[in-house]
């Protein structure tokens, strides 16, 4: 394959397995698979989770990393996955073995260290030309992300943080189940048809009243919140999943590739599950440490 390529895909255009060509037992082995691991890792062993994450957001700066290449940006990974690794697993180990640093304090001096790196790298290892480009690349991966991912370990660490990750996850996935139904059944307004086709106004307006009925009931009955907290939370969640969703899109169309890759057999690449995920997050985050407190 070309330099930059993931495997089966052609430049200028997007990959040529059709949607609808997927393996479907394989789809839903994989997919049971991880429901299964994410379970655990929140209901009985958050150190499994917050280990699944980092490796998750890792493979996802991998996947990003070979989208740039096929503009010619050469963003310099390796720092990027180190970074990513030490940031997630940092800061919830300062938390559970009592270190010395703040999660928080950990988690910015890891990302800062990070973009350091990626300077010293480029600067020592290739010449000035394409400098501007490849370190515009290395900025954009670390801020799309570690700088997003590193509140999935800042919200575990927080008062029933697992909790409040099962909470947001959960107002995700009303938001995506909420928009796929209303906009398959009402939807004809596109909201976005350069970017996303299928996406409409009127799935759009679903994702926010299912994220907004089911985060209230997902706060009363996880965290012991207020309801009206939770449909703060579900009208926050879903605009951010959806701008997730898109921003992904944009990324695809722009490099002509279908999937990110095919890291998870039957649906693509780690990023295609994580688009709306990592945006909602440092939301979810926002609204219940403002609410909830740490």
């Amino acid at each position: 394959t070309q330099r930059g390529l993931m495997p089966n895909q052609v430049p200028g255009r997007a990959a040529s397995v059709p949607k609808a060509g997927r393996n479907l037992p394989v789809a839903i082995g994989v997919g049971l698979a991880l429901l299964a691991a994410l379970a655990v890792g929140l209901l009985w062993a958050p150190w499994f989770f917050v280990l699944i994450s980092a490796a998750a957001l890792s493979l996802a700066v991998v996947e990003i990393h070979q989208a740039l290449l096929r503009k010619d940006m050469h963003a310099q990974v390796r720092c990027i996955v180190a970074g990513t690794l030490i940031s997630v697993l940092g800061a919830y180990a300062m938390f559970r073995w009592q270190l010395g640093l703040a999660p928080t304090t950990f988690a910015v001096i890891c990302v800062g260290g990070t973009v350091l790196a990626c300077l010293v790298a480029r600067l020592l290892l290739q010449g000035p030309e394409g400098f501007i480009r490849d370190i515009a690349a290395s900025a954009l991966i670390i801020a799309y992300i570690p700088l997003m991912g590193i509140f999935i370990p800042l919200m575990m660490v927080e008062s029933h943080g697992t909790r409040r990750i099962i909470v947001v996850v959960v107002c995700v996935v009303a938001s995506d189940t909420g928009a796929y139904a209303v906009g398959s059944l009402l939807g004809r307004h596109k909201m976005a048809p350069r970017v996303s086709p299928s996406k409409t106004w009127e799935g759009f307006a679903g994702s926010i009243v299912t994220a907004a009925i089911i985060g209230a009931v997902a706060v009363v009955w996880c965290l012991g919140a207020p309801w009206w907290l939770g449909l703060i939370l579900g009208l926050c969640i879903a605009p951010a999943a959806t701008l997730g969703d898109l921003v992904e899109s944009l990324i695809k169309r722009d490099v002509g590739i279908k999937d990110m890759s095919n890291f998870l057999p039957g649906h693509g690449g780690v990023m295609d599950r994580l688009d709306s995920m990592l945006a909602a997050v440092p939301v979810g985050w926002l609204v219940l440490h403002l609410s909830l407190g740490g």
